[in-house]
């Protein structure tokens, strides 16, 4: 069977798409470049907002036009039945989640261009008003740590350098298992081999019990000094009306301690704008909130009311506000980030090459994770080092030395 694949949303469900499509390959499928030349395509899905729904929903139809079709990610769970038909078969992420429990297992590792990464765990632990991915992925399940443990050896034995685990919140991870994310990451680091790992985001609330463990483990060279963590606004009332189960407070305190161990480490983190009830208030205290804390990554997402959420039939401030708003939390992300990549001009860094890049170049990562562009095609993985002589809009420019 000729087998044509394309991913999209989170790291998850790239990786989880990823997987199942190797699989699909191990049983006797050959991956094409093109869905004309294709007998199935298999799409992995995001629904996070509305417009990408509907994106979704489009590129479906466009893709059953030339074979038939198989939907992963979390489109399913949301679609109402609406997407099945004779060329389209949906395949939902509660059906997925026996993929935890064993048929991820010991997928081989057949076309490392289209692995994105090890999914640890499925669902979360949290009930937040406006996330129609927790109703999409249901409760917790984590994968056994000795089961992910095989899959990046797989990993490693394919030539992949970057390791990449990915949940919705990989520091709920372990917590049906008593093996919590500081006990896998140092699973994961008593395995030889020369390789990077990038742990996934994490949510502040279950973030808080395990962060001086956590970067304990981060001291490691093998490590990226890279904390995704979204804080989605800096008002206390505002996170109550989340249900998000944590304070402005908490995410501080994590900024704080990890920027104490890894002073030149990178912070990312996600903000909602236009949520029901935000104010003028609200603004006020998020903006603060970036100022003080500094992270140089900034996800900005206006909010979009979803259904099958407790949120869904919530009134959303006036439009010119939340453009407004957006704008500000934009610029100050723009400043804080200018400011910091300014900083790093001058420094001979090493970098391990983690992608090709425009013709000519190549992308590598440093040890916070940050993006190097470089003059030259070097080889996947190869270590450099470099130095910095210049940036522009969020990557740095590198010459190797």
């Amino acid at each position: 069977m000729k087998i044509y694949f394309e991913s999209y949303g989170c790291t998850l469900s790239k990786s989880e798409a990823g997987l199942y499509v190797n699989r699909m390959l191990s049983e006797g499928g050959e991956l094409v470049k093109s869905p004309e030349d294709a007998d199935l395509s298999v799409i992995g899905t995001c629904v996070v907002i509305k417009h990408t729904q509907d994106k979704m929903m489009s590129r479906i139809e466009d893709l059953s036009r030339n074979s038939r079709v198989k939907v992963l990610g979390c489109l399913p769970s949301v679609s109402g039945g609406a997407l099945e038909s004779e060329r389209i078969e949906v395949l939902q992420p509660k059906d997925f989640r026996s993929f935890y429990s064993g048929a991820l297992d010991d997928v081989e590792i057949r076309e490392p261009s289209i692995f994105d990464g090890i999914p640890i765990n499925q669902g979360c632990t949290g009930s937040c008003n406006y996330c129609i991915s927790r109703v999409a992925r249901g409760k917790l399940v984590s994968r056994h740590p000795e089961k992910i443990v095989s899959q990046i050896r797989m990993q490693l034995g394919r030539g992949i350098r970057e390791v990449r685990i990915s949940s919705l919140d990989t520091a709920a991870y372990g917590r049906d298992l008593n093996h919590l994310l500081p006990d896998l990451v140092r699973d994961i680091l008593a395995i030889d081999g020369d390789f990077m790992l990038r742990i996934g985001m994490m949510e502040p609330k279950n973030t808080s019990g395990i962060i001086d463990s956590l970067l304990d483990r981060m001291e490691s060279s093998r490590v990226y000094k890279f904390l995704h963590i979204p804080v989605q606004s800096g008002d206390d009332r505002i996170l109550d009306l989340m249900n998000r189960e944590y304070h402005a407070k908490a995410f501080r305190e994590i900024v704080e301690k990890f920027r104490a161990r890894f002073p030149d480490g990178t912070v990312s983190t996600d903000i909602i704008s236009g949520y029901h009830g935000e104010d003028g208030e609200s603004f006020r205290l998020t903006k603060e909130l970036l100022l003080e804390t500094r992270p140089e990554i900034v996800n900005i997402t206006r909010f979009s009311p979803r259904p099958y959420t407790p949120d869904f039939e919530s009134k959303v401030p006036p439009s010119n506000l939340v453009k407004k708003w957006t704008r500000e939390y934009t610029e100050v992300h723009k400043a804080i980030l200018n400011e910091r990549l300014d900083s790093l001009i001058g420094r001979k860094e090493e970098i391990m090459v983690t992608e090709k890049g425009k013709p000519g170049t190549s992308v590598g990562r440093d040890i916070s994770y940050r993006p190097v562009v470089m003059e030259g095609e070097y080889e996947l993985y190869q270590k450099l080092h470099v130095e910095i002589v210049e940036h522009a809009g969020t990557y740095l420019i590198g010459k190797a030395l």
